[in-house]
């Protein structure tokens, strides 16, 4: 294997519009010039070493970014993305979420949810010819599947034969590259510090990608390790973990037109996908996924009252859909009055047109499109199914003992042969899962749910249902609606899949065991697995076929954006990434233009003392009369709460240190704009706007509010 120094056909164009891209570590120097004439005063060449300063500061806590702002292991995030962690210690009596939490001392820390890692990435070596060196024209989509799994499983076995790292294969460009990136793995995390939800989700849903916007988006963990220094399980003797590079925090935050960066994860666009593809997306996925994460929203509201045990047990899982409910409503919105699709369209015709001027390309890519495009549309036949049967993994029984029954099966292979997540090193990682079944779990809740995805199922036309489950249900003439509601309550009256210490015993039985039992649930999944085997390899046909025919795609894509100039980064994968840009305001519609910056007084201006505009009486008093402290900025006569960026982030940049021109901290990107939000498949340099926690506000809540003093005390603090 080779370090990663270049990345190949995407180097060969530096020409990126305005602030688009996310670009990986080593393809900065390319863009040096971009960056200087952004305002970054650092050596760009200074950001491609992964264990240097900044990027040794930077972590992934798997979904959400976050940085170490301390020698101690203090680790920086969003609220939203410790928020797991805050509900999973909550309880009706000690409502965390409500209260906020705050350690004074590392005894007073509490461990986060089970199963938190903090991931540190340590090296990207270029493994493609690896992956893809076995790989034929005349393999099966099968074949090709199975090959380039097999490659890479044995690929990440070897990298991990020290247990302290994670390792993983990444495709780039949908499959032409292959990287491998390993990861030392810090397993005890403990939270730290996260404001009450008034200040935390302060707008709540009804701010969501909106601005003006005063969240304080902001929480604390703290990354443990063994005293030798080495990653370990959770103990009461592990000691802070000490990194070898942290940021240093500049109070002086920044001001308009200003240099900043994120440096983060995040973890998926879509902008080189096919016209077909963006069509089906907004005119079909979107909106059905929309509509089933909205019934599952108003059923949990429905079945639990504010503040309730039950409730607090589903508030991750209703912030989770409500996010993504959201986005799509925002998204469709934004496709049906944009042009997207025409200049998709527009897009392949350009290729094809360029494609077809030279018998050299035309022999090369001249069916890559439209292999391409065929089987999508095969994928798409079976869409309606794939999408009610993912939704009913929202209920937990159903979902655990189908975990449980595969775990059982995949146990007697060799570990490399194992489906990914119950190979030996997914293990610990399992139990854990398991553990934190109960505190996320309503039986009353869970059944509503199946009972509801189940009447979506039973509405699919005969020839996509799944016989097995249609006997199981007895669903073969259709829905009776009391008979199925009898049925699911002896189910759950029945099972002890709920019982902690059952379910745990469930990990150590043998396949003869799930076959033999009489719990209904398990009995569910073993009478349905040989089909969902079955349909999982009919998908790995078609997903190795794929293979085949969307690399050839990008690579004709590529070479045509390279011939006309245009900006060739690779889609968003949860691999580290950096993305500039500058603090700037927009106009959103003709007439209206959006400052950069919010102060404090908007707090108080959209406070109803209802949530989620339920600013504390603290918080409100302090802000009347006007004790800044020394978190105002002269020019606003107030403390700043967020600020707009030019920044082009997605999903899993959550909690990305915002950093300025020297690479010090001066914030948290947590949310984009509703204009912005079609950025995952579409970027549009007017109305492309991050929204970013201004580290004042920070500051200010922790000390005036919160009390964090010692926390502020822990971190470097310069102006």
């Amino acid at each position: 294997m080779k370090k990663t120094t270049i990345l190949l056909l995407a180097m060969a164009s530096t020409f990126a519009t305005a602030d688009e891209g996310m670009w990986q570590p080593h393809q900065l120097p390319s863009i040096a010039s971009e960056l200087t004439q952004a305002g970054l005063k650092l050596n760009p060449n200074d950001l491609t070493d992964l264990t240097g300063f900044p990027m040794g500061a930077i972590v992934s806590l798997g979904g959400c970014t976050a940085s170490f702002v301390s020698d101690k292991g203090l680790v920086a995030s969003n609220h939203h993305c410790v928020y797991g962690s805050v509900q999973y210690n909550s309880t009706a009596e000690n409502n965390l979420l409500a209260n906020g939490f705050l350690a004074k001392t590392f005894d007073e820390e509490l461990p986060a949810t089970p199963g938190s890692r903090i991931y540190v990435t340590e090296e990207i070596n270029d493994v493609t010819t690896l992956i893809k060196g076995s790989i034929t024209e005349n393999m099966s989509g099968s074949e090709r599947y199975k090959a380039i799994d097999k490659n890479s499983k044995t690929l990440v076995a070897e990298c991990e034969s020290d247990d302290k790292y994670r390792c993983s294969v990444v495709n780039f460009h949908g499959g032409l590259e292959y990287y491998l990136f390993k990861q030392l793995t810090i397993r005890d995390v403990r939270l730290v510090h996260a404001p009450a939800s008034s200040v935390g989700k302060y707008g709540g849903d009804v701010d969501n990608w909106m601005w003006p916007r005063h969240t304080g988006d902001y929480g604390f963990y703290r990354a443990y390790v063994g005293k030798d220094g080495q990653p370990a399980d959770f103990s009461k003797d592990n000691v802070p973990y000490e990194p070898k590079h942290h940021l240093k925090v500049n109070k002086s935050s920044v001001d308009e037109g200003d240099y900043i960066m994120v440096l983060g994860y995040p973890g998926r666009t879509n902008r080189y996908r096919t016209a077909l593809e963006v069509e089906n997306q907004f005119t079909w996925t979107y909106p059905n996924a929309k509509n089933y994460r909205e019934e599952l929203i108003d059923l949990i509201h429905n079945e639990s009252a504010p503040e309730s045990e039950a409730r607090i047990k589903y508030e991750s899982t209703l912030a989770g859909l409500a996010n993504y409910a959201k986005n799509y409503g925002s998204m469709i919105k934004s496709y049906n009055k944009g042009t997207t699709l025409a200049r998709k369209q527009q897009l392949e015709q350009d290729l094809s047109a360029w494609i077809n001027a030279d018998k050299m390309r035309k022999a090369k890519y001249g069916n890559a499109l439209t292999g391409l495009n065929k089987l999508l549309k095969q994928n798409q036949k079976t869409q309606a199914r794939d999408l009610i049967l993912g939704y009913m993994a929202y209920n937990k029984m159903l979902s655990t003992a189908y975990r449980l029954h595969r775990l059982a099966v995949e146990k007697n292979k060799p570990n490399v042969a194992r489906e990914r997540g119950y190979q030996e090193r997914d293990l610990a990682r399992f139990e854990q899962s398991m553990k934190t079944f109960n505190r996320r779990f309503d039986a009353n809740i869970d059944q509503k749910i199946l009972f509801a995805m189940l009447t979506h199922y039973v509405e699919l036309p005969k020839s996509e249902r799944i016989l097995a489950i249609d006997e199981f249900f007895e669903l073969e003439q259709g829905l009776n609606k009391k008979a199925l509601s009898t049925k699911l309550e002896k189910m759950y009256q029945t099972s002890t899949i709920a019982d902690q210490e059952t379910r745990l015993a469930w990990m150590n039985k043998s396949v003869a065991d799930f076959e033999k039992s009489s719990d209904p649930f398990i009995q569910l999944a073993v009478k349905t697995f040989s089909v969902r085997k079955a349909l999982e390899e009919k998908d790995e046909e078609l997903s190795g076929n794929i293979q085949a025919y969307r690399p050839k795609y990008m690579e004709a894509l590529i070479a045509y954006f390279n011939d006309k100039k245009l900006p060739v980064y690779a889609d968003a994968n949860s691999t580290l990434r950096i993305t500039y840009g500058n603090v700037k305001g927009y106009s959103p519609v003709d007439g209206l233009t959006a400052t950069p910056f919010t102060t404090l007084e908007g707090i108080v201006e959209k406070d109803t003392g209802i949530k989620p505009f339920n600013a504390s009486k603290k918080q409100l008093e302090l802000i009347k009369s006007k004790n800044y402290g020394e978190y105002a900025k002269k020019e606003l006569g107030s403390v700043p709460v967020n600020y707009l960026g030019t920044l082009d982030i997605t999903g899993g940049n959550s909690g990305s240190p915002t950093l300025n021109d020297k690479a010090e901290f001066v914030g948290l990107v947590f949310d984009g704009v509703y204009e912005s939000i079609i950025g995952d498949w579409d970027y549009d340099t007017k109305l492309n706007r991050s929204i970013h926690v201004d580290i004042k506000y920070m500051l200010w809540v922790m000390e005036h509010v919160d009390g964090a003093t010692n926390l502020i005390e822990e971190m470097d603090i310069v102006e």
